[in-house]
């Protein structure tokens, strides 16, 4: 199983400490786990505009500038799948935890024993929660969760998922929809897009909120709209 971990901390000393204890509970577990160390709030939601295929936040709650509450709300907003966990000197803000549905708040100094139970806990969790779909590429099998897919189209026979990378494989586009789930909204014959991604819809195009724009062809206007109210 791969995983992929961000960790938020102003202290960079902190921050690697975590990610060591990380890379030692994904050698322990047999689990690939690919991390990425942020300084601040802002610098983690400037990639996650790119790249949304976090699993597990590790986040600090007290940083300058914006605090890891907000940071979980933002992305709450738009992933309920992500595990969130607070790292903090503090039991303040146990209240907001709720609100973001975290799933553990550990406090600093972190006993690495219980950073290992609250990982596993989110990978199980992950396992369970999230339905996934499966893909064959060239030399590996790629399971992607279907809350990470922003869309997918297709160029003559080939069908592009792009959720936190693409993926490119050759599928009809038809099979590939029968493995999506009601957040899914097929507009014309070429595309598939998750209704949680939309920002705005005009007669001519799909905005999405990681800034994608995708022509959104005639007659299909008033479906699109439809669905998306029904889902909200």
């Amino acid at each position: 199983m791969t995983c992929k971990l961000a960790i938020c901390d102003d202290n960079e000393e902190y921050a690697r400490f975590i990610d060591g204890l990380v890379a030692r509970w994904a050698e322990r577990s047999g689990i690939q786990a690919y991390t990425a160390l942020f300084p601040s709030a802002e610098a983690f939601l400037f990639r996650y505009e790119e790249e949304r295929d976090f699993d597990i936040l590790l986040l600090d709650v007290e940083m300058g500038g914006m605090d890891g509450v907000e940071l979980a709300r933002r992305v709450r907003r738009e992933d309920d799948a992500v595990q969130i966990v607070f790292i903090t000197g503090y039991t303040d803000y146990i209240a907001e935890g709720y609100e973001v549905a975290a799933l553990h708040y550990l406090t600093k100094p972190v006993n690495p024993d219980k950073l290992f139970q609250v990982l596993t806990r989110a990978v199980g969790r992950l396992a369970r929660n999230e339905p996934t779909l499966t893909l064959e590429l060239p030399g590996e099998t790629v399971r992607v969760p279907l809350g990470k897919i922003r869309y997918v189209d297709v160029l003559h026979n080939y069908v592009t998922v792009h959720a936190g990378r693409d993926y490119t494989v050759k599928r009809p586009l038809a099979e590939l929809e029968q493995a999506l789930d009601e957040r899914f909204y097929r507009i014309g014959r070429s595309c598939i897009v998750n209704l949680a991604f939309v920002s705005r819809v005009t007669r001519a195009a799909v905005e999405l909120s990681g800034g994608e724009s995708l022509p959104l062809p005639r007659g299909q206007y008033e479906g699109l709209n439809r669905a998306i109210i029904q889902r909200m």
